[in-house]
């Protein structure tokens, strides 16, 4: 008998274990959207933050991200006033979190040591590791790097919703 209640107290403690260790486990990779010039080390990019020009790129839209009239722009393409952006060369922080912009006060002074930063980033275009293969195939990397030419009126707004992403600016 006492034998029987023990085996009945495994097989449920083994049933009850089953049924909670199914767990689910969300991994965001977009290692493909991010642009040549960007930093490696992360599997996953919302935006990166340029602190040389105060400006932003959001990589799921492919867009730059910048404060002008009192308002932020969304363009594909910087407009002329950015014609001495070097993205290979100018540091890059990585945030991961939803309408990064909106903190812009907060960037400006928590990344102020890299403008001007003569600290070197490996970017992908130049990495030797296999998992940027796909980002420097990706058809999006196949075109020329992005010119400075202001973009069409209806580009400059844009309303992001997704609230998805903390802030990381480890590389994993």
């Amino acid at each position: 008998m006492k034998k029987l209640l023990i085996n009945s107290i495994i097989l449920l403690i083994m049933i009850a274990t089953a049924s909670t260790s199914n767990a689910q486990v969300s991994v965001s990779v977009n290692i493909g959207l991010q642009p040549d010039w960007g930093p490696v080390g992360y599997d996953y990019v919302e935006y990166y933050y340029i602190p040389e020009y105060e400006i932003y790129y959001y990589v799921p839209k492919h867009q730059f991200v910048y404060f002008d009239g009192g308002q932020w722009i969304f363009v594909s393409t910087l407009p002329p006033r950015y014609k001495t952006v070097n993205l290979y060369t100018t540091y890059k922080v990585v945030v991961n979190e939803p309408k990064a912009y909106v903190h812009f006060d907060q960037d400006k002074v928590k990344y102020a040591k890299y403008k001007g930063s003569s600290e070197k980033q490996v970017v992908i275009r130049d990495s030797k590791d296999p998992k940027y293969k796909e980002a420097r195939e990706h058809p999006d990397q196949k075109a020329a790097p992005p010119k400075n030419t202001e973009k069409k009126k209806d580009e400059k707004k844009n309303n992001h919703s997704d609230d998805k992403h903390q802030d990381n600016n480890n590389p994993k």
